[in-house]
């Protein structure tokens, strides 16, 4: 898949949902992960049996002033506002870092304005963060990854995946052939 992504939260709490998340970012192939004014001990996130960090960087910033992206990288907010874009219409950035709030909060005013885009899980009520992370990284793998299109009735796949212009992927085992 081109481009890349990362995955945040401003103000967590629980170390649970950060080693939850840390461990999805790391399994959906995130280029980093971060968090902004975290209330925890990164030593407590026992639930990251990935050892995420050792395989991605993983940036922990004080405040929304001292985060820094990557030049061209879209912050994307996580958050069910009014004005929040549904995540099914929604056109994933090639380069985005997506920023989840807090357990029992929202993104606050200042990262909601910092955010190119707000979007939101189209769901009736809020979800667990780590569960919200998840689906959106499922969301921007399944849109922007290379997949045969979904069909209209049950089953597997009726179409072909098409072959690029440029050729089929080259993988190691297919060069040594």
């Amino acid at each position: 898949m081109r481009g890349y992504f990362a995955v945040g939260v401003e103000r967590i709490s629980k170390p649970m949902n950060v080693g939850n998340l840390v461990r999805s970012s790391h399994a959906f192939g995130a280029s980093f992960f971060f968090t902004v004014a975290a209330q925890y001990r990164a030593a407590e996130a026992r639930s990251d049996t990935s050892k995420a960090p050792d395989h991605m960087p993983v940036y922990n910033w004080a405040s929304i002033e001292d985060m820094r992206l990557p030049q061209g990288c879209a912050l994307v907010g996580v958050e069910l506002t009014d004005d929040a874009i549904e995540m099914p219409s929604f056109g994933h950035p090639l380069r985005a870092a997506y920023v989840l709030g807090p357990e029992r909060g929202s993104l606050s005013p200042a990262m909601l304005e910092r955010c190119r885009y707000v979007i939101k899980i189209p769901t009736t009520f809020c979800i667990n963060v780590a569960t919200a992370g998840a689906i959106v990284m499922y969301d921007r793998i399944k849109t922007l990854g290379h997949y045969a299109p979904r069909p209209v009735t049950e089953g597997p796949p009726r179409e072909a995946l098409e072959t690029p212009p440029h050729g089929a992927p080259i993988s190691r085992r297919s060069k040594a052939r």
